[in-house]
């Protein structure tokens, strides 16, 4: 009779402890989406002021996939803690020595670590860049071996479209650097070359007349963040002379700006009877914090 007591007691024991596990992990899991829906709603709604007030929207789809991914961690790590709590105090119940199973365990869990510490790598190194939002969707990176377009981040790859239409998977762990082109913003900048007799004074007023013009042009007015500038002289020669016109624009956008500069400050310079002169043509698009 008394082992059946003990029997009985033992087994009501570990019923007890796993609804107890399993309600605490529902619990738990449901906070925390919780949490993560109420972080994104506030997140829109931040977004949206800061778009009220003439500044961009974040991309939806970049917090949506940063805060599941997040949110998907944190649940995993909740149950694994939860469960394994649980399972050790079951095998406690039943009489069994944790003592040997754990050292097995540890032995065990060092064999795997070595076999797939790359995997464990991209894994640590997918979850910092997501936490510390390096990158997300629709962003431009540059990864080192690669170059391209977001499509998707995950834990242990991140996906991207070349400039050739090209699918890259590129580990996490074997990305060492991220130049981020879509971050912040860019410098459109054009180096125009003209007679070293010509009028310094009068050429540099054509081309401001020229970036005001392109200013109130659409859709050239949202993509000059600044008045178009010039800088000056880069280099003067025999028979040439170099001026240097920069200006802030939008990340991604600072070659097709730099064209239609390019072209309307050639329109002005002929009206003027100003001719341009074979010079360096130098273009750059740094993108800046």
């Amino acid at each position: 009779m008394g082992n059946w007591e003990t029997w009985l007691a033992v087994a009501l024991r570990i019923l007890l402890i796993t609804v107890i596990a399993f309600s605490v992990r529902f619990v738990v899991r449901r906070s925390l989406s919780r949490l993560i829906a109420r972080l994104n709603r506030e997140g829109e709604k931040d977004s949206k002021r800061r778009a009220a007030r003439g500044g961009r929207l974040v991309n939806a789809e970049r917090r949506r996939q940063r805060s599941e991914a997040i949110g998907s961690v944190l649940r995993s790590a909740a149950s694994v803690l939860i469960l394994g709590t649980a399972g050790l105090m079951v095998l406690s119940q039943l009489g069994i020595q944790l003592g040997p199973l754990v050292a097995s365990a540890g032995i065990i869990g060092v064999a795997i670590g070595f076999g797939s510490r790359n995997l464990v790598t991209d894994v640590l190194s997918g979850m910092f860049m997501l936490l510390e939002d390096q990158y997300g969707v629709g962003d431009t990176i540059d990864a080192g071996e690669v170059t391209g377009t977001v499509l998707e981040i995950g834990l242990r790859v991140t996906t991207l479209r070349g400039e050739n239409g090209a699918i890259w998977y590129v580990r996490n762990g074997e990305i060492k650097r991220v130049g981020n082109l879509s971050q912040g913003w860019a410098t459109a900048s054009v180096e125009v070359a003209v007679a070293s007799d010509a009028d310094v004074a009068q050429v540099r007023k054509l081309i401001e007349e020229a970036g005001a013009e392109m200013s109130a042009a659409e859709p050239w007015n949202e993509l000059l963040w600044e008045p178009v500038e010039v800088l000056g002289l880069t280099s003067v020669a025999l028979e040439s002379m170099v001026l240097k016109v920069s200006v802030k624009t939008p990340p991604g956008k600072a070659e097709s700006v730099e064209r239609e500069l390019r072209w309307r400050i050639k329109r002005v310079l002929d009206a003027a009877g100003i001719s341009q002169v074979d010079g360096p043509a130098v273009s750059l698009a740094k993108p800046t914090e």
